[in-house]
């Protein structure tokens, strides 16, 4: 959960390690439409479910190795002996359901790809296209999901995709840009903001 900004550079508090910082400052909140980095977000968000986040970065390592750098049509064809393979290895959260849930979220990709849709295309059409950029300044006013987030996940869920419960899908869609929320107070507002043509700073 994101906290208020703290009292120095100003960012967002919950980036307090140091692989913490670099991907509040690199990455979470940018915009994003490359599919395996999409793919990767959504299998990482499911993977924090009932974990700290710190927790799920230290292993992202892990995650790109077993998962042959998120490469959906590789992850697709894993099998049973796969799933017991991922069991045993510490480099990433040894929980079959959401292992298993990841190799079944790859088998929808290539379902959605063969028909002619992409993950990108549906998580984009959820938000119009253009990120929402929100402007709070205090993390009581986070929401842990949104009516979007619903919408997001039911349409995923119809796609056959696992593990993408509302709140999930809205860690996802601030982790990929889709929404801007990172306090007023943080730098990194701005600079997100920036990188959508007409959004406005307000």
């Amino acid at each position: 959960m994101v906290k208020d900004a703290d009292d120095g550079a100003g960012r967002c508090v919950w980036a307090r390690s140091g692989s913490e910082a670099a991907y509040h400052d690199e990455e979470w909140g940018v915009p994003s439409h490359d599919e395996r980095h999409l793919f990767e977000m959504i299998t990482l968000e499911g993977a924090q479910a009932g974990l700290s986040w710190s927790t799920i970065l230290n292993k992202r390592g892990g995650y790109r190795r077993v998962f042959e750098g998120f490469d959906w049509e590789r992850v697709a064809r894993f099998g049973p002996a796969d799933v017991e393979r991922l069991m045993r290895d510490p480099s990433i959260v040894r929980n079959r359901l959401k292992i298993e849930s990841t190799i079944d979220n790859a088998r929808a990709l290539c379902a959605m790809h063969e028909s002619g849709g992409s993950l990108d295309a549906i998580v984009w059409d959820a938000v119009g296209g253009e990120p929402i950029q929100n402007r709070f300044r205090s993390v009581s006013d986070l929401p842990a999901q949104t009516g979007i987030s619903k919408a997001l996940s039911k349409t995923l869920k119809r796609q056959g995709f696992r593990f993408v419960g509302p709140t999930t899908v809205y860690a996802f869609m601030q982790a990929c840009g889709l929404v801007n929320d990172h306090l007023v107070s943080c730098p990194r507002h701005d600079a997100c903001a920036a990188l959508c043509p007409g959004a406005g700073l307000g």
